[in-house]
Formats: C-alpha cells, structure tokens, sequence
C-alpha cells in the first residue's frame, strides 16, 4: 500500500517538473508523461503553481486506538502484583496440582446423576441407497454402459451416488419397472424387491464385500499410484457377514460379472 503511494508520489513531482519548466530527460527510452489523473490547476502564474494536495494518509488506513492490554506475565516479582505465589495464594488444593476435570469435591458428579439414554451400536453399517430408477434414467441418458459390469466405481463415476461411501451401497426397488433389458451389478446389499426385478429382466446382482481400505482402492486407484503404492489385497468379510455377501470384492474395478452356479451345474462340471 505505502508503495503505491510513493509512486504516485513520485510521478506528482515529475509532473510539477515538467509544468513549471523543468524537464527531465527519459529514462531508458521511456518518455516522462503526465497522468490524465492529475488535477492541474492553472492561471495562478505563468505555467503552474498548484497541483492537488497528496498524503500518503488514506481513510482505509484510519485505525480506533484500541488499547493493547499485555499479557499477564506471573513469578516476576512482587512489583508485577503476581508474583511469589502467581495469584494462587498458599497452601491448599488449589495452590498445588489443581482439581482434576468434573471432579466436585467429593459428591457424586454431574455425569453419574444423570442417566443414560440409548447407546450406539459398533457392529452397525451405513449403506448409500441408490434406486433402479435412477440407473436405468443414467443408461438411458448414456453415462452407463448396461453391457458392461455396473460396479459400485460404476455408480460413482456417473453420480448415482456420493462421493462419501462409508460401509457400501444398497440397491433399491425404486423405478424397478423402467428396468426392461438385463443389467449385471456388484453392490454390497440389494432389497428383495430390486434383486427379483433385475433377475426377471435377465440380468443379476451380486453382493461383494469390501473393508475400508478395499472401497479406497476400489474408488480411488489413482491414489495408490500416487503414493507409489501397489493395491491392496481383497479383503475376506467377517464370519458374522458371510451370509449376507456373495463373494469377496475384486480389484482393481472388474468391468465383466462372475456368473452364477447352481449345484447342478457344479456337480456337472466337477
């Protein structure tokens, strides 16, 4: 700020030169022009005598004196007024180590009187609902690909979901009828309503688990890469989520479904 000021400064003196007479020559090649923003005042002798009044005080730089209270400074002697027992007076509880936080003197603390209300469940998982409605509206609109695997990446990428997926996506029957070709997806849970929709077209779902550091890897493989880190392993689901997964997740993102068996045609097979 204090450089604008002396600049313009600085070309008000080069303009009085140049009016009264006194000329100056170029610097470097650059010719001395008086700014068009200069208010010459003219007729008060025979080139100039007046030019307008500058200070290099501005009403945007007006401040309140607001005092400025130092801090207190404690055990610096007894002209400071704190000093020797730094305001804590002697002996006693207070004077020493002090009282530990929500500790009242011996009677029954505030956070035992009252009682408890609910608890939160540790074990419980948060899944992003996404509808068949709204892919089928996103095949249509042609930002995914029905013959391809429709992965949870899928739904990302196309922004049937959020970007914040903590424990999974659900799918939905929401809009189930406007599903009318078949559609292969990997989720993490499906409603019985969606599954049965999506297999009378033709198509399957398939529940995938995936840890914390699976979904990262699953979503964002770019930042392993940065990191220069190589992907992790598929994680196996815990033994209380094995029914209600499918198969363990795969990485990177698979774009082609893993058909189903039935025991028939595994038996046939072995």
């Amino acid at each position: 700020m204090i450089r604008r000021r002396l600049s313009s400064l600085f070309t008000t003196s080069l303009l009085i030169r140049t009016a009264t007479g006194v000329h100056n020559k170029p610097i470097s090649g650059f010719p001395i022009q008086p700014p068009a923003a200069c208010n010459v005042v003219s007729g008060l002798g025979n080139n100039l005598t007046g030019v307008r009044a500058f200070s290099l005080l501005s009403l945007n730089d007006l401040r309140d004196k607001v005092p400025r209270k130092q801090r207190t400074r404690k055990g610096r002697g007894i002209g400071s007024g704190k000093g020797k027992t730094a305001g804590k007076g002697h002996k006693g509880q207070r004077a020493r180590g002090g009282v530990r936080l929500g500790f009242e003197g011996g009677q029954t603390p505030l956070r035992r009187r009252l009682p408890k209300r609910g608890f939160k469940n540790p074990f419980s998982l948060t899944f992003q609902p996404v509808g068949l409605g709204k892919i089928a509206v996103l095949i249509n609109q042609g930002k995914i690909d029905s013959h391809e695997l429709i992965s949870m990446k899928t739904l990302k990428d196309a922004g049937a979901i959020g970007k914040q997926i903590q424990d999974g996506v659900r799918l939905m029957g929401r809009g189930a009828e406007k599903i009318e070709w078949p559609i292969h997806l990997e989720v993490s849970r499906v409603t019985v309503r969606a599954k049965a929709a999506v297999e009378a077209a033709g198509g399957s779902v398939r529940r995938v688990h995936y840890n914390e550091l699976g979904f990262r890897a699953l979503l964002k493989p770019e930042w392993f890469e940065k990191k220069g880190r190589l992907l992790p392993k598929p994680a196996r689901p815990p033994p209380k989520l094995k029914d209600k997964v499918d198969s363990i997740g795969r990485l990177p993102a698979p774009t082609k479904p893993i058909p189903f068996y039935t025991e028939d045609e595994k038996s046939s097979a072995a």
